[in-house]
């Protein structure tokens, strides 16, 4: 059950929560299940309750919870990128920020509004905008469960110390703010390696298969990045169609107030169909938002998680190759060539470890990107026909109350 600490009631999604439960293997297909179990909304930030259970004997209990704050799954990201022994993964994104500015500036406008409009269309548009609230919040939860869920399904990843503190340890993980100093610093490295990425990616690989896989990867990323905006604008464009219901219905509400009786009943019938409605496509939009945008902008920010892998390998390419150029100047040179052939062959273990796992990890990738949008364009395809359906025999019925209503005119 999601909580907001705000309002101080609760906001019933258990159907939900059983919905994602049902989808969940057992223990004895996967040593390590992850999900969120609860979630609270405290102004602008949320708590997630993480529960764990696993058959791993590196865990101290088989099954525990703790609160974890946004702040902690990008502590554990950063961990995860940091990490040279991960350099050959691709490493889950980051679930985006929780960010509820938007719904509660429009709550607010709405407020300030409350006396331009009727009060069933203040009703109305308030229903909506805290049915949206929720489904945010709900996307919230969601993305932050599958960005655990991906790195307890990983037989590498899920092993990682760092993942186990943070499902393990019960109190708050001490994360220390940047100071100035720091925060120039990351900004200098950020600058630098973007310079250094701008050189690599225009690098041709050595290797055809990665070389392939790069220029698919750019290409496929602009791609996934623009039909996801198109996709979120559409859903935009489909809560407009909603609030023009609102509005509809309220104007044929004010007008059944005409002497003949019988006007008065024909025109909030037809103020019944634009409510009924409302709700139908309201339903529309948030399929369409969870099932179809949100998986184009989760494969939108692993795709670059995936770009990030091959820079990784190019950049250890680079240093494979600068090694390899050392020694060839420390054997003319004839001054420490021994130390100058073991950093060479360091630099070819890496290159070539990093090469073996990436291969695997982009042929993965391929594999669970195609089931995730099979899976998601399947379900968005059965909920908009059962919507279809609901919607026509609401058109069908009202047709047929409004032509009995005319004629009784």
């Amino acid at each position: 059950m999601l909580e907001d600490s705000e309002s101080t009631t609760e906001i019933p999604i258990e159907n939900e929560i059983e919905k994602l439960r049902a989808e969940t293997v057992d223990l004895e297909d996967a040593p390590l299940i992850v999900d969120i179990s609860d979630a609270v909304s405290e102004r602008d930030k949320v708590k997630f309750t993480v529960h764990t259970r696993t058959t791993l004997p590196a865990f101290r209990k088989t099954e525990f919870s703790v609160v974890r704050e946004h702040e902690e799954f990008v502590w554990l990201h950063d961990r995860f990128v940091e990490n040279l022994d991960y350099a050959g993964h691709i490493i889950p994104p980051q679930p985006p920020f929780p960010d509820f500015e938007n719904s509660r500036r429009k709550l607010q406008q709405l407020g300030e509004s409350e006396g331009l409009m009727t009060k069933e269309e203040f009703a109305k548009f308030k229903q909506d905008l805290e049915a949206e609230y929720l489904a945010l919040f709900k996307k919230t939860v969601a993305m932050h469960e599958a960005f655990l869920i991906r790195l307890a399904s990983h037989a590498e990843l899920r092993n990682d110390m760092n993942f186990r503190v943070f499902l393990e340890y019960e109190q708050e993980i001490g994360i220390r703010g940047k100071n100035k100093k720091e925060m120039f610093d990351s900004i200098k490295k950020s600058l630098f390696k973007q310079a250094d990425d701008v050189l690599l990616a225009g690098q041709r690989d050595v290797d055809d298969f990665f070389e392939q896989q790069k220029g698919f990867l750019n290409e496929y990323h602009t791609h996934v990045k623009e039909a996801a905006r198109k996709s979120d604008g559409v859903v935009s464009d489909h809560k407009h169609v909603i609030n023009d219901h609102v509005k509809i219905s309220s104007y044929m509400t004010q007008l059944a107030t005409a002497e003949n009786p019988q006007l008065s009943k024909f025109l909030e019938n037809y103020a019944d169909i634009f409510e009924k409605s409302r709700k139908l496509e309201f339903k529309k939009a948030s399929d369409r938002d969870l099932k179809l945008t949100d998986t184009l902008l989760y494969y939108q920010r692993e795709t670059q998680a995936a770009k990030d892998l091959c820079l990784r390998r190019l950049r250890s390419l680079h240093d494979f190759e600068e090694a390899n150029k050392s020694l060839e100047k420390a054997r003319t040179k004839n001054k420490d060539v021994h130390q100058a052939d073991l950093h060479r062959q360091e630099c070819q273990a890496r290159f070539e470890k990093l090469s073996e796992l990436a291969k695997s990890e982009l042929k993965d990738y391929r594999g669970r990107r195609v089931v995730a949008f099979r899976k998601g364009l399947i379900e968005m395809a059965e909920l908009q026909l059962k919507h279809s359906k609901a919607h026509y025999q609401l058109l069908h019925t009202s047709l047929e109350a409004l032509r009995s209503e005319k004629n009784g005119v």
